[in-house]
């Protein structure tokens, strides 16, 4: 099979479903968001260290490509599997897990130190920009669409998962016994 298909060759691509619409359109920016947090957490992942982390991780990964599927589909799939609270709690476990383990939060953080921290951070932010390019699908805001319960569950996803990203990212500082950077205007 080739890679190009020269489908896309006029701005447009097909939803799962074979819906086809703009390059820009809402669902193609929230799951391109989608697929760039999924790659950047293989970096982080690749970095980790930690066996617990890198299977966590790639549980991570697992879960925003059946999200990214759902923001793809133009709702006439109906195979997809959901996503699920437990999927959400899952991420509240880990967030406790490493919290109970480390120092208050004193302040803001500013990233740096030990790069495997930093990672995290740009992580959580491409997770907070994909978060909000699901919210126009989420709120309805596209023509003639509602929103569904996969992609309510999603938005909560990204949510948590970006809470995530941040508490890792100041475990990471920790287990490599770096203080933490606190912006103290």
């Amino acid at each position: 099979m080739k890679v190009y298909t020269k489908t896309g060759d006029k701005g447009t691509t097909s939803l799962i479903g074979g819906k086809r619409v703009p390059k820009n359109h809402p669902r193609v920016e929230a799951y391109g968001d989608m697929d760039e947090l999924i790659s950047y957490l293989g970096i982080v992942r690749s970095d980790a260290g930690m066996a617990h982390e890198k299977e966590v991780l790639r549980k991570i990964q697992e879960n925003l490509m059946l999200i990214s599927a759902h923001f793809a589909s133009d709702g006439s799939s109906k195979t997809l599997k959901e996503i699920t609270e437990e999927d959400i709690v899952f991420l509240e476990t880990e967030i406790d897990r490493m919290t109970a383990q480390m120092p208050p939060q004193k302040a803001f953080i500013l990233p740096g130190s030990p790069r495997i921290a930093s990672q995290c951070q740009v992580a959580r932010t491409i997770c907070r920009r994909a978060e909000r390019h699901a919210l126009v699908i989420g709120s309805g805001g596209e023509a003639n669409e509602q929103t569904t319960p996969s992609v309510e569950t999603g938005l909560k996803y990204l949510n948590r998962l970006s809470d995530y990203l941040f508490v890792l990212g100041r475990y990471f500082c920790m287990q490599h016994e770096v203080p933490e950077d606190f912006w103290l205007p």
